[in-house]
Formats: structure tokens, C-alpha cells, sequence
């Protein structure tokens, strides 16, 4: 399944779990580090099965076959990640998509996160969270 046809399909929500995580979980910086370096090193471009941009880390089954296209890879799922954020080095996850694929083989949003996390010894459980302000006063004349 191509960009297209995964955009395409998780807007039809056809078979594609999406939770976003509330409070947002918030990688403190030595763990950050560490999933980076694993994330990197774990590339599907070199025999890893994680792709992973500054926005989104996502999982495939099996590594790309050395071509710059995941052919013949089925993708399992996202994370969608905010780098800097609430502070330089940490990173905060705040939504996971599970494909259809991904489920019919057993993944979760938690498993996911937990593979991910995992590489800074963490799970999605016991991450930090980020404190949620209340809302502002509604605008009066």
C-alpha cells in the first residue's frame, strides 16, 4: 500500500485503529536518545523494519528490498511524534495508527508503542504524560 492508498484508506477509517493519546506521553531526554539511535540502526532501508521521519515513526513487517519504496513491505503502523516538544530534547508521542494489516496480525497500540518505547526502557504505561491546562475563559465583550 502506497502514501495514497494509506491516506486514502485511514480516511475512510477502513479497518485502521487510530487512539490519540491523552495526556500526550512525553519521552524524557536520555530515553529520546536512546529509541533514536535504536530507530536509526533499525532502518528498513538496512535490515530494520522502522522508517522514521521527525514527525512519524512507522513500523513494517519486514525490511525494503534496498530499493527507496517500501515494495513488498506491509506497513503495521504509526506513531505520530512532536520532536522539542515541551522541551528541547524530549519527544512527545500523541497519536498511533494501527493499519488493517497490523491488526489481522495482532498489533495494538499499546504493543506498538510499548516495541518503540521499549528501546529507551520504557513502555507507553508508565511514560510521563504531559499535564493538560484547563481550558481558556470564554471571550466576553
Amino acid at each position: 500500500m502506497d502514501g495514497a492508498d494509506l491516506l486514502a484508506a485511514q480516511a475512510y477509517d477502513e479497518g485502521v485503529i487510530t487512539e490519540v493519546i491523552r495526556p500526550a506521553a512525553i519521552v524524557p531526554e536520555g530515553a529520546a536518545r536512546a529509541i533514536l539511535v535504536e530507530l536509526s540502526l533499525g532502518d528498513v532501508s538496512s535490515g530494520g523494519v522502522w522508517h522514521s521521519t521527525t514527525t512519524m515513526w512507522s513500523r513494517y513487517d519486514r525490511p525494503w528490498n534496498g530499493t527507496p519504496a517500501s515494495t513488498g513491505a506491509e506497513l503495521i503502523g504509526n506513531i505520530q511524534v512532536a520532536y522539542g516538544t515541551p522541551t528541547k530534547y524530549e519527544i512527545t508521542l500523541y497519536r498511533v495508527t494501527i493499519t488493517r494489516f497490523g491488526q489481522s496480525n495482532g498489533w495494538s497500540v499499546e504493543l506498538l508503542s510499548d516495541e518503540a518505547l521499549g528501546y529507551g526502557g520504557l513502555t507507553l504505561a508508565e511514560c510521563p504524560r504531559a499535564a493538560l491546562n484547563a481550558p481558556p475563559k470564554p471571550f466576553r465583550f
